[in-house]
């Protein structure tokens, strides 16, 4: 490595400081965390996706050597762990509201899902727990289960819970519904696509992992758990088991990856509380990947009905979208995104004067689904951008062309939706100009034809979005800095990285305002038992939020340094100035250093903020060739122009942008949960039968930046930890359709697998 660039901070490659620690094996992750004397739990689950649970023998499985207990929906009951937060508290339809589900921790009378928890065995080794759980005899009444969201809505559905009326959840509408049936009416051009945002699983590296140890003297819980921030998460585990946040103590240290599935209370962690606690020893339990399958909550789930009504001239009138969002069989602590992220965005990057969408909530008896790695803004991305596309190829317009047309213009902003939202600044046909010259979009004939020469079909596909981030659930975001006498800077935050580079990134950001070296600042996250508030890291807010504050809170530093050092100097504050760390008077030749100032004891400052959205946005164009004798699509060109706002660190946004343009392209070509629709079984409970993207999936990405800096932060950033995923949806199934297109195949759902367009293409050459 070439360590004379690598100092000077203009290496392109990462130069991340948490990079050496985890690829060098010292990470340590949840479930590296031991302490001394603890015992292990195993949760027995369910193999049915509906019934009542008729007995629960647990005799042979005490009487198994090492078991210490065993924990049932009982014992759940008498702890009162039975109402699980939420988060979709927006008023919905006539100003009704979300029914929050019952959902002990251990399931109690009914089970709704394969996999839900119904029991805890808890032995002094894994193995022992693992072996007895084997024994533990259940007798079930099965009951018909329902797993698609749309034959859940319908009548004569099976009824999962007695307190939710024909499966509905929630419903909920946004825009104006007279406004957008006038403009249909007067409209030249109406285009009607129904899609699907395929239900995924979000697969971090690291599987779930929780140690729960109990202090009876302070009646207080601490932690070892997998997370993406402290602070909802301390929220929602004392909402669920009404336990003072200030007794529940959290420590984590490295987060193998967490997609928004981190974030929240599962029931399992609450679960080991009561054993904890009743058995007055830790207790550790660590997820398998069949249980993340089964367990962890899923993603996506939206089934999206739009139509979009143009004039003559391809000028958009109004759009309008019909949402179902499964939410799986209980409603999760993370289930808002689907309807608050998608209706913020709705319009996309265009003028589009007249708007209407409703939601409609069921429950099903699959997995909850929660956020993933956009939570609702692919989502709503991915809605748009097709039927846009869809548009273009009706009424034969370039697909380019018709969203320069129809984009917001940047004289209009900040622009206001007609959903409520407001957009800051963006410049989208700036981004345009330069994705289709870095596509090199008008080059593309040629290139389909030399593909056309190979036997092989070509398509190109564009997509250009936005997306809301930034603001976030806490009332505010702090960060406390505080200097000791060896100079060295920790700045405490409650944001927590799970694979995003916090300590290279906020180090930077400090180390900058100070003027220092950036070795001199030490990132903490989430110390044990801090109460700073903040949002927890997701939703792409961690740059705009807490980094920001970072930056404030060093500012405040550099005031608070002035007044300590004018008192030394005996002068005025105002006399002093202040550069690279140390401080200067012009009438003295005296100089104090930052650590000259902790000498007598360390010095801290907290510093914070209230940041609203920021709107990253961004025009992705990709290309595909299909092979006709195979269905096989690789991906052959794909080129990212990103306006994250300014970029903090290039090689992040740069990982960033790859990290969630391949997460993209596993949900378009291979990743599907999918249930059996009589037993309500999953049939893709492991990587055998979940095709995650491998290596070779995207061979080379072209990425440009285009910023516009935020007004919203005081670093000007926008957040990029999002835009990949967001982008690729379309631009992928764009471009695959466009291949297709030859052939009279207008639409498919993803994953766009070998087999379905074999199948399509053969189906094709049939009519």
């Amino acid at each position: 490595m070439d360590t004379h660039h690598e100092q000077d901070g203009h290496h392109h490659h990462s130069n991340r400081v948490e990079d050496k620690r985890l690829i060098t094996g010292a990470g340590k992750y949840a479930s590296d965390w031991n302490v001394a004397g603890q015992l292990y739990g195993y949760f027995v689950r369910s193999d049915r996706a509906h019934a009542e649970i008729a007995g629960l023998d647990t005799a042979a499985a005490l009487a198994y050597p090492g078991v210490k207990q065993i924990f049932t929906g009982d014992d759940a009951i008498a702890a009162g762990y039975v109402v699980p937060p939420h988060s979709l508290t927006i008023p919905g339809r006539n100003g009704s509201k979300a029914k929050p589900t019952k959902r002990p921790v251990l399931a109690h009378g009914k089970v709704r899902f394969v996999g839900e928890a119904i029991a805890l065995v808890v032995a002094d080794s894994a193995a022992a727990a693992q072996d007895a759980a084997e024994l533990v005899q259940i007798e079930y009444r099965d009951l018909p289960s329902v797993v698609r969201p749309e034959a859940a809505l319908a009548a004569g559905a099976p009824q999962i819970h007695d307190d939710v009326p024909g499966n509905l959840l929630f419903e909920a509408d946004v825009g104006n519904e007279q406004e957008v049936e006038a403009a249909f009416a007067k409209a030249a051009h109406i285009t009607r696509l129904k899609v699907e945002s395929t239900r995924v699983s979000p697969s971090p590296m690291e599987p779930r992992a929780c140690l729960v140890a109990y202090d009876a003297a302070n009646d207080a819980y601490r932690f070892n758990v997998v997370m993406q921030g402290v602070t909802t998460l301390r929220k929602q585990i004392s909402a669920y088991t009404k336990t003072a946040e200030e007794k529940l103590i959290f420590e984590a240290r490295d987060i193998g990856g967490g997609f928004g599935q981190r974030t929240v209370a599962y029931p399992e962690y609450c679960a080991l509380m009561i054993a904890a606690k009743k058995l007055g020893k830790p207790v550790k339990w660590v997820s398998t990947r069949i249980e993340a399958f089964l367990t962890d909550t899923h993603g996506r789930a939206n089934i999206i009905d739009g139509a979009l009504a143009l004039d003559k001239d391809g000028k958009f009138l109004a759009m309008r979208l019909d949402w179902i969002n499964d939410m799986g069989a209980y409603l999760s602590p993370g289930s808002v995104g689907h309807i608050r992220n998608t209706s913020v965005c709705m319009t996309g990057v265009y003028r589009i004067p007249a708007l209407y969408a409703t939601f409609k909530a069921p429950v099903t008896n699959c997995t909850p689904v929660g956020s993933y790695r956009g939570a609702g803004r692919p989502d709503i991305a991915y809605a748009v951008e097709r039927i846009v596309n869809q548009a273009a190829a009706e009424l034969k317009i370039d697909a380019a062309e018709l969203r320069r047309l129809n984009f917001i213009p940047p004289d209009a902003f900040p622009y206001k939706t007609p959903t409520g939202s407001t957009y800051e600044i963006a410049d989208l046909p700036g981004l345009l100009t330069k994705a289709l010259k870095l596509g090199d979009w008008q080059g593309f004939a040629k290139r389909r034809a030399e593909s056309a020469a190979k036997g092989k079909l070509r398509g190109i596909g564009i997509s250009t979005v936005i997306e809301n981030t930034g603001a976030g659930n806490a009332d505010k975001d702090e960060v406390e800095l505080r200097l000791d006498a060896n100079g060295t800077i920790e700045v405490h935050t409650v944001s927590k990285a799970q694979g995003h580079g916090h300590e290279t990134t906020f180090a930077k950001v400090v180390g900058d305002a100070l003027g220092v070296a950036h070795e001199r600042v030490k990132i903490v996250q989430c110390a044990p038992g801090s109460m700073l508030q903040g949002n927890h890291t997701g939703g792409s807010r961690s740059a705009v939020g807490a980094g920001s504050v970072c930056y404030l809170a060093a500012q405040k530093l550099i005031e608070e340094g002035k007044a300590l050092a004018a008192l030394e100097m005996k002068l005025e504050p105002s006399q002093i100035n202040y550069a690279n760390g140390e401080f200067r008077s012009v009438e003295s030749k005296r100089v104090v250093t930052l650590a000259d100032l902790a000498k007598t004891k360390p010095l801290k400052v907290v510093a914070e903020g209230k940041f609203g959205s920021t709107f990253p946005n961004g025009c992705h164009i990709a290309e595909v060739e299909i092979d006709r004798d195979t269905g096989a699509a690789e991906i052959v060109r794909y080129s990212a122009v990103d306006d994250c706002g300014e970029v903090i660190n290039h090689a992040i946004v740069e990982g960033q942008l790859h990290g969630g343009v391949v997460q993209g392209v596993g949900q378009v070509f291979g990743e599907h949960i999918v249930y059996d629709p009589e037993s309500g079984q999953p049939l893709a409970a492991s990587f055998m039968d979940y095709c995650m993207p491998r290596a070779g999936a995207l061979r080379e990405l072209k990425g440009e930046e285009h910023p516009t800096p935020s007004k919203v932060s005081p670093l000007g950033v926008k957040g990029v930890g999002e835009s990949g995923c967001t982008a690729s949806l379309p631009v992928l199934v764009g471009a695959v359709i466009d291949a297709l297109r030859p052939l009279g195949i207008e639409h498919l759902d993803m994953p766009l697998t070998p087999s379905k367009l074999w199948h399509a293409m053969q189906k094709s050459k049939a009519a």
